[in-house]
């Protein structure tokens, strides 16, 4: 029913962001671009920085998946916050070294020292990305730098990718990691979605689930959306996919700005109090191609609902809505 109402009844809607369809502005092109530059040539260290919810972990398991088909080998670690010897153990079984390699430190380099070598003789790179990086210890940064060092008298011979929220820049400030800042051959950064983006990757999700943007959400819905996520595609992911939901429950098509704030509210999402300088304006254009409503009217009325009053939407629709899906 929820796939038919929408008029998505050959697959569900799923905001969740696939690497197979990913959307990428102009700075997550980028970003990515210095990903695969950092970890398809002896580069050494990589550095992404972004907000929580940038999609910055996005970013990574696409360029994971995309190098998955090609002769460089990649390991992810995901969390950050291992002891020194999980540390090596976690690198030993990815690089399917021996057993005796995950127990002693002496014997691992011995074997991952002779593993990079033949690997950067046929032109092969290996690299470890290390994401929520601002998590990770002292003394596993102090790691990643040391194996860093790893290298020919010509060629680095183990690139690093350290992925984390802008703490990790504040604390390669600091004067005790400095070696290892100085070590960063690649930089770059992600940020908020604009008005034109949000609404533009909201579109794109639909098309790839089957729906047609215009039907799903008024303009003025998308515009909340925007300014209650602040941009943050994670945020938007929540909002979008809780405020089809809520429309679903009410009988409402398209969502409306209503239903998108009774969401926020839910969730405790506070709307900025102002303006947060990305310029956009309640009334701003939106492209044909990325719009999703050119409604007059923000609300539209139900079939069958006569005489296309705008509802009304209060804590009993809210509890209807959660009733409804348990």
């Amino acid at each position: 029913m929820y796939e038919s109402f929408y008029g998505l009844a050959e697959r569900p809607f799923d905001l969740t962001p696939n690497p197979r369809f990913l959307y990428v502005t102009p700075r997550q092109k980028e970003a990515l671009a210095n990903l695969r530059f950092g970890l398809t040539t002896p580069r050494g260290l990589t550095l992404l920085l972004g907000e929580a919810g940038a999609g910055k972990t996005t970013l990574l398991q696409a360029m994971f998946a995309e190098l998955a088909g090609t002769p460089h080998q990649t390991v992810l670690i995901s969390n950050p916050t291992l002891t020194r010897t999980e540390f090596y153990q976690h690198l030993a079984q990815s690089f399917q070294l021996s057993a005796s390699a995950a127990e002693s430190k002496t014997q691992f380099l011995f074997e991952l020292r002779r593993e990079l070598i033949e690997r950067s003789k046929i032109g092969r790179c290996t690299s470890i990305i290390l994401d929520e990086a601002q998590s990770a210890p002292y003394h596993l940064l102090e790691e990643v730098r040391l194996l860093g060092n790893l290298e020919t008298p010509t060629a680095k011979l183990l690139n690093v990718v350290l992925s984390g929220q802008p703490e990790l820049a504040e604390r390669l400030n600091d004067p005790t990691l400095r070696q290892l800042k100085q070590r960063v051959s690649l930089r770059c950064a992600l940020g908020p979605f604009d008005l034109r983006n949000t609404a533009s990757y909201i579109a794109g999700r639909l098309r790839i689930a089957g729906g047609n943007a215009a039907e799903v959400f008024t303009q003025k819905a998308v515009i909340e959306i925007y300014e209650f996520s602040r941009g943050l595609p994670r945020t938007i992911n929540v909002i979008a996919d809780n405020s089809l939901i809520g429309g679903f429950a009410a009988q409402v098509r398209p969502v409306t700005s209503e239903i998108v704030r009774d969401v926020c509210a839910d969730f405790d999402i506070q709307q900025p109090a102002a303006s947060n300088g990305n310029g956009y304006q309640p009334t701003m254009p939106v492209a044909a191609e990325v719009a999703v409503s050119g409604r007059a009217s923000e609300f539209s009325s139900r079939p069958g609902q006569g005489d296309g009053s705008a509802p009304q939407f209060n804590a009993f629709t809210r509890k209807r809505r959660f009733d409804f899906f348990s």
